[in-house]
């Protein structure tokens, strides 16, 4: 990379050459705001690190590694990825091996999601959206938006082995008020596996939204003991920005959470907008028959941490329009480990609804949290 050579030249050729081999990584620029090793600022609260695309349009053991839509960390370099699955393909989730600088990634193993009985579910039947790695990294929580529901899956060999109850207004019509295809999006959990945080995609019937194109949503906070039973105890409103819907939800600390919006405009591409939320006096909103007779200080206070489309295209190719080629469907997101600072690593994933003008892609960026 480096050649000796009159000062004016080397230089010129040490920054083509750092160009060139970042943008084959997914990797540009230089550090920013104190972020160490940043490819570029998104926003002054986060730098993008880095992008790969190594796992798109992959299989593993006969399986696509495809439909992504949630992440969960159970280390410093390695995850669980949960699968929205379609059709007759089984649930599954799997094994990824991942680090931030240079971002990369590779599958290391799958469980496939089965009944009690050992039959596997397919996409008939289980739409998995939201993830959870309970401690101890034997048994998974994951939602399923079809009803929704939240299970327990044994990671040993994949069985369901519990179910979470849910409130009955959160059921899909006519069950309930929720719309099919617009619940149990996201699911997060704190640091100690007391609380569990379940977001809805979309609002209840009787929430609607506002005249602002703003949903209003809610995020049921259930309590228990990792591996055993949780209860609901309370829910919150939150309010996603005009247009977008809320997908994914992680756990930041004991009053904050942070939360991913996102949309698709046909010709037009994604907006994916990352935030963080307070739950600091939060109110409790479980017996509100309808969010929109609340007043809005009512709904949790977010504020934007950045939004994808500002962060720098670092080499990525989008096989339909973007308004920055390094958006797509991202509908995972997981936070790492601290980063030298006071900074915090942060990954998103995005589901390639295992289609051919969608890209399967991990994203690596740098965040400050407040």
């Amino acid at each position: 990379m480096r050649w000796q050579k009159p000062l004016a030249t080397a230089v010129a050729l040490t920054a083509l050459t750092t160009t060139l081999t970042a943008a084959a990584t997914g990797t540009t620029g230089a550090a920013k705001g104190g972020i160490p090793n940043a490819g570029g600022a998104c926003s002054p609260k986060a730098a993008f690190l880095g992008f790969s695309d190594a796992l798109d349009k992959t299989t593993y053991a006969g399986q696509p590694v495809a439909g992504l839509s949630a992440l969960n960390l159970t280390g410093p370099n390695s995850a669980i990825a949960l699968v929205d699955n379609v059709g007759t393909t089984p649930a599954r989730v799997f094994d990824l091996s991942l680090t931030g600088k240079p971002a990369s990634v590779s599958v290391d193993g799958m469980t496939i999601l089965r009944r009690p009985d050992g039959i596997p579910f397919n996409g008939g039947d289980f739409d998995g959206e939201g993830l959870v790695v309970e401690r101890g990294n034997r048994t998974i929580l994951a939602t399923s938006e079809r009803e929704p529901s939240i299970r327990r899956f044994r990671l040993s060999d994949g069985k369901q082995i519990g179910q979470l109850p849910v409130p009955s207004r959160f059921q899909v019509a006519p069950a309930g008020e929720a719309s099919n295809n617009a619940t149990f999006e996201s699911l997060a959990v704190s640091h100690d596996g007391l609380s569990l945080y379940a977001g809805m995609e979309g609002p209840l019937a009787s929430d609607g939204t506002d005249a602002g194109n703003r949903t209003r949503n809610r995020i049921i906070r259930y309590f228990g003991l990792p591996g055993r039973d949780y209860r609901p105890v309370a829910q919150y409103a939150y309010k996603p920005d005009p247009g977008l819907a809320l997908v994914e939800l992680a756990w930041a600390g004991p009053t904050q959470l942070v939360s991913m919006e996102r949309t698709f405009t046909p010709g037009v591409g994604n907006t994916i907008r990352v935030f963080t939320v307070s739950l600091h006096r939060a109110k409790d909103v479980s017996t509100v028959r309808s969010l929109a007779d609340v007043p809005e200080q009512v709904f949790l206070r977010k504020q934007l941490l950045f939004d994808l489309v500002n962060c720098p295209p670092s080499g990525a190719v989008a096989k339909q329009p973007q308004p920055n080629p390094l958006l797509d469907n991202v509908e995972a997101l997981a936070l790492g480990p601290h980063l030298p600072g006071g900074h915090r690593q942060l990954y998103l994933l995005s589901d390639d609804n295992n289609g051919p003008t969608q890209t399967t892609r991990l994203y690596s960026l740098s965040i400050t949290l407040p």
